[in-house]
């Protein structure tokens, strides 16, 4: 690919200026402390792939809250001053090699892979399809209880409040994980939330907790800091689901993003390059451009760097996130510009990094990003 494309080009995210239009996409990881902290080999990971020339980083989901949000054994979170300590490690490592690097802030909802606490969720509707064996769970999710008001607020101000240490360790940037099925999904989708108060029913409701969200750590950050949120119709349990109304949805749904004051646009789907309805063809990242008028990042099936570089030429996106290709290729966008072959990925190449040999861990050019 010649170095005068749009994916090598530099781009202007809201304060950031990114060398280059190549993301790092978030990816469940599962490898920190069992107290939530980040580790020195996450510092490691996460560096390895600003030295591979991508412009911008998203960390994997990060949870914002010690009551109710951790979906995963050893996820990494920032629900506590010392837990926002151990990251600084993290960004430093990825500040020092170049790079950029946002929070990806997620609440788990429904979806918890361990007996902590008993999961909420909009309504107590047992999540569809069962638990990812890659982190650790196995069988049917359990049902979850209905949350109430009061705590929805909470989880709002705790999301605000997350957002606020990250700010303070370093990061770059958050993001707003709204996608994937996991809580504030949740609340959009129109099977796992039958609430009749003023969070369920119609798109607009179902979409407003993600507002709420947004605009309070919005109000705690101030104007400048980048906030960004990540919206899919898919789910980690889910993998085909539509949204109903198809681009009537997706009309309200990145109006109401925007008008929250989103920085940027997430959107992520199996083929980020096909249509988003079988009534439309237009992909999402587009319909996310068109109605939200904001930067938006694709991600989907983009580590082949044609498809991406379509995208990008034909304005659907912005910048592309680039997922396991990204696993397997730590200096992807390098390789991409000098037109040397990418590694294969296999799906063993997902396991946590805390597993890996240490042979393994240090052998990140040819086998393991890490």
């Amino acid at each position: 690919m010649h170095n005068d494309t749009k994916l090598f080009s530099s781009y202007q995210l809201g304060s950031l200026q990114l060398p280059n239009r190549a993301v790092l996409s978030p990816m469940t990881r599962t490898s920190a402390e069992q107290t939530g902290e980040a580790t020195a080999r996450m510092a490691s990971y996460y560096s390895r792939f600003a030295q591979g020339g991508f412009g911008l980083i998203i960390t994997e989901g990060i949870y914002p809250d010690h009551m109710n949000s951790r979906s995963y054994e050893n996820q990494p979170g920032i629900a506590d001053d010392q837990q926002a300590e151990e990251w600084k490690l993290v960004v430093e490592a990825v500040h020092n090699a170049g790079g950029k690097i946002i929070a990806q802030l997620m609440h788990g909802g429904a979806l918890v892979q361990h007996d902590s606490f008993t999961a909420v969720a909009p309504s107590a509707v047992q999540p569809v399809g069962s638990m990812l064996e890659d982190h650790g769970g196995s069988g049917e999710f359990a049902v979850p209880r209905e949350i109430t008001t009061a705590e929805i607020r909470d989880v709002i101000e705790s999301f605000a409040q997350a957002a606020v240490r990250a700010k303070q360790a370093g990061f770059d940037g958050v993001e707003v994980h709204g996608a994937n099925g996991y809580l504030l999904d949740q609340f959009l989708t129109d099977y796992s939330n039958q609430r009749t108060d003023e969070y369920g029913g119609k798109t607009e409701n179902r979409i407003r907790l993600t507002v709420e969200v947004l605009q309070a750590i919005r109000k705690a950050v101030g104007s400048e800091y980048p906030v960004g949120v990540r919206i899919s119709q898919g789910k980690v349990n889910d993998f085909h689901h539509k949204w109903a109304d198809g681009e009537k949805d997706a009309k309200i749904i990145f109006e109401q993003l925007a008008a929250a004051s989103a920085t940027y646009i997430h959107t992520t789907e199996y083929k980020a390059f096909a249509p988003a309805f079988s009534d439309s063809l237009s992909t999402l990242a587009a319909l996310a451009k068109r109605y939200s008028k904001l930067p938006v990042i694709a991600n989907g099936k983009l580590g082949e760097s044609e498809k991406a570089e379509k995208l990008l030429e034909k304005n659907e996106t912005d910048l592309v996130a680039i997922g396991t290709s990204a696993i397997v290729n730590p200096d992807w966008v390098y390789k991409i510009k000098e037109g040397r072959a990418l590694n294969t990925f296999e799906h063993s190449y997902l396991q946590p990094i805390a597993t890996l040999r240490e042979e393994e861990y240090t052998n990140g050019e040819e086998k393991y990003a890490y």
